[in-house]
């Protein structure tokens, strides 16, 4: 599940913004299977390992003309207009199909020239002031029969100035700088000329819409939300029904690039919860799907290559499902209840026993049409990041910050995702680019590695300290003379107790005359006392069910040879005594975060990174509330409000950091109100000096200058400590088994015009 940016309300729409093209997104499940890994390395040597793009390809040539695909979306568009505030993931999915693109970005994340729209765009001049030269293609018209050209480009370019505040838009990062657009010597070439040079000037005019739709506010504001016409792609949009979740594209016969094979493709909502049925309905052809999803296709697909009698005994025998939980003895308690006699309870017993084999028997068949699927799986072009809000608390405090972020073993994070799917598990050293990126760089060490010790001195340093949180019955805070006096008579009274409550357990110790009986021991905890071996066993088979719930002993340290503790060997150390491990705190109050996360179906792993977060935060005494959230609300109202203190959530990536990365990281500013102007930094930590970079980069022309300023500005952003890159989002998508060149794209833009049925023995595949 994704969730957006969130609308600012009319009075945002009023006024230019400097907003980031591809706004924010929840991180979802991920899977598990197989995908081939390279290595690429920056300028400076710096090693990243990234993943293969997934898309079964296949020459055109080895594709059927004609069929549909249905292709799942996460919601239906609010608005066909991309740069309006409530555009989404799907508002750009049709974009690409039916508009230009005058740049689209390879399988590295880089923009190149699109051959369909544009013969050459360079920058022509520098001095005195920057001018880029577009050469369009001569048969580049828009599907109404008029030529692509100037007229175009200068409605699109006043539209999203900011001078017209009529324009209702959410996006005009780069258009400020524009001074003027005319025609060139010629009928296609378009001359920009910019008031400040501008480094990602390839960003602009992607996707380009007809002077129709930009022409007028009306038009922009209105007249795209519902209909596009013309276009100018591959597909042309034929009809967008709200009512039944779906937008219908068919092949667009004026199109002057490469026939689309397929005939239809259709952009189904479906929630991805619901997804799994829908594959297995045979609703969908296309879906991108979380971990559970994922993981049962796989399981699905262990029976592919068995006969169909096997097949079919198997699915009968489901070791997962809704039936797995279901052990002898509870089958025959449901049973005895079922033929009860209480006719009430055996009522309901049937009534469940019927739902249930029902679940099962669905089960089943989703199974045995799931297995039909294959799931293609990269590395999503985004990241999921642990957010610190730097207004809230503890969190106020860069040392406070620094030290979350140093007690964080991101490499067991990045492993704990993708390593089970098979994938690259490496945490991400880059706020501003990913693996595989020309500029990418590990700036992690302006911050540190994970070092216990080096984030509790952290802590210590900002004042907070063990007993630091104590609070004595009458509300004094600990460190008063009075404090000191209750909690040395406290202390005594306690081993005065122990000594007393010694002096009975071995009283009772000989007392006791019968094998097997026991007690339970004193307020410290001692486990229930029975004889070996018996009782060691149990103890083993308590404490192990512990460990495996908890994730570690109760010390905090990996499980090694046995836990120490109870029925631990002779020898083994005790365990550091509660005190020592507790949370700190300062001023009486202590040191806890409220960790918010999402509750829906398909936030399970996100959830998982959570607590493993949360547990190695207390090894450092930092306290964690996790406060579990609907999905609905989760960015709206906890993220983009401010209402948490750690939460985690996605940023998509991007070939063009200067522009789009700069609001996410900008330093927040006092509105006349007194609110704060966060732009799109939700964890409203900030400095000049970063913006001071974002600015330079944004005018640097020199790429090699620019890669080298944006790594600056990314060291300064760790420095921070306001966000924590943890690792690449995988991108996992089912599709049927004979498409091709569809999938788990990565960075590159799908060539929409190439996704078709394989052949079949020289014939055309199916159509659907």
């Amino acid at each position: 599940m994704s969730h957006v940016g969130v609308p600012r309300g009319e009075a945002s729409r009023c006024r230019p913004q400097r907003v980031r093209r591809s706004l924010a997104l929840l991180a979802s499940g991920v899977l598990a299977l197989s995908v081939l890994a390279g290595c690429t390395s920056g300028d400076d040597g710096t090693a990243a390992v990234t993943a293969a793009q997934d898309i079964a390809p296949a020459g055109r040539d080895r594709i059927a003309d004609g069929g549909t695909v249905r292709w799942a979306t996460d919601t239906t568009p609010a608005t066909l207009n991309v740069f309006q505030a409530d555009a989404d993931a799907a508002t750009s999915r049709i974009a690409g199909a039916v508009l230009p693109s005058l740049f689209t970005l390879d399988r590295k994340g880089r923009p190149q020239r699109n051959g369909d729209y544009l013969e050459s765009a360079e920058v022509v001049e520098r001095e005195p002031k920057q001018v880029v030269l577009y050469k369009l293609n001569q048969q580049a018209v828009w599907s109404d029969g008029r030529e692509i050209g100037a007229r175009d480009f200068l409605a699109q370019w006043r539209a999203l100035s900011g001078k017209d505040t009529a324009y209702w838009t959410a996006r005009n990062a780069g258009y400020e700088r524009i001074e003027k657009i005319e025609r060139g010597g010629q009928d296609l070439e378009v001359k920009v000329t910019f008031s400040k040079p501008y480094a990602d000037w390839r960003s602009l005019f992607t996707p380009l819409y007809p002077m129709d739709v930009m022409g007028s506010p009306d038009s922009f504001n209105d007249g795209a939300r519902d209909r596009l016409k013309p276009t100018a792609g591959p597909f042309k949009l034929k009809k967008l029904d709200r009512g039944e979740g779906e937008a219908t594209l068919v092949r667009d016969p004026r199109w002057w690039g490469q026939t689309a094979k397929l005939d239809t493709l259709v952009f189904r909502s479906v929630p991805r919860g619901e997804r799994a049925y829908a594959l297995a309905a045979g609703d969908l052809d296309v879906a991108e799907i979380g971990r559970s999803t994922a993981d049962r296709a796989a399981l699905a697909a262990r029976g592919a290559g068995k006969d169909k009698r096997k097949r079919k005994e198997k699915d009968k025998e489901l070791n997962h499902g809704p039936g797995n939980a279901i052990t002898p003895a509870s089958a025959l308690r449901s049973w005895a209840v079922a033929h009860g006699s209480s006719e009430k309870e055996a009522e309901a017993e049937q009534k469940a026993r019927k739902k249930a084999r029902k679940a099962m028997r669905r089960y089943a068949a989703e199974q045995a049409v799931l297995r039909g699927f294959v799931i293609r799986k990269s590395l999503e072009p985004a990241y999921t990041q642990l957010a610190l809000n730097g207004t809230s608390g503890p969190l106020t405090d860069d040392r406070v910050r620094r030290a979350v972020a140093r007690a964080l073993d991101r490499q067991e994070l990045a492993e704990s995702v993708l390593k089970p799917l098979g994938l690259p598990a490496q945490p991400l050293g880059s706020h501003l680019a990913l693996a595989g990126q020309e500029a990418y760089a590990d700036s992690s060490g302006a911050l540190g590695t994970q070092d216990t010790q080096a984030a509790q001195a952290l802590l210590a340093d900002a004042g907070w300290t063990r007993g630091g949180a104590e609070r004595l019955p009458d509300g004094t805070k600990a460190g008063s003379k009075a404090d000191k006096k209750k909690a040395d008579k406290k202390r005594t009274d306690k081993k005065s107790d122990k000594e007393k409550a010694g002096k009975e357990k071995e009283k009772r110790a000989k007392n006791d005359s019968k094998p097997g009986e026991g007690s339970y021991g004193s307020e410290s905890g001692t486990h229930i006392l029975a004889p070996a071996p018996a009782a060691a066993l149990q103890g083993r088979v308590l404490m192990r069910q512990a460990v495996a719930m908890d994730g570690s002993k109760m010390d905090g340290s990996k499980e090694k040879g046995g836990v120490p503790g109870a029925y631990a060997p002779r020898g083994t150390p005790a365990p550091a005594p509660a005190a020592a491990k507790g949370p700190l705190g300062k001023d009486g109050e202590p040191l806890a975060l409220r960790f918010v996360l999402p509750s829906g179906p398909g936030s399970e792993s996100l959830r998982t990174v959570g607590e493993k977060i949360s547990r190695m935060l207390e090894n450092i005494g930092v306290r964690t509330e996790i406060v579990k959230v609907p999905d609905d609300s989760y960015f709206r109202d906890h993220i983009a409000s401010g209402d948490y203190d750690l939460a985690l959530y996605s940023w998509p990536a991007t070939a063009y950091p200067a522009t789009d990365a700069r609001p996410i990281f900008a330093k927040p500013e006092p509105a006349a109100d007194g609110s704060l102007i966060v732009e799109q930094n939700y964890t409203r930590v900030g400095t000049d000096h970063i913006d001071q970079l974002f600015d330079q980069a944004m005018a640097e022309l020199d790429q090699k200058e620019a890669r080298d300023l944006m790594r600056r500005t990314d060291a300064r952003i760790w420095a921070a400590a306001g966000s924590i890159p943890l690792f690449q989002r995988p991108e996992l998508v089912a599709t049927r088994p004979d498409l091709a060149n569809v999938g788990a794209f990565g960075f590159a833009a799908p060539r929409y015009q190439d996704i078709g049925f394989k052949k079949t023995d020289g014939s055309k595949s199916k159509k659907r």
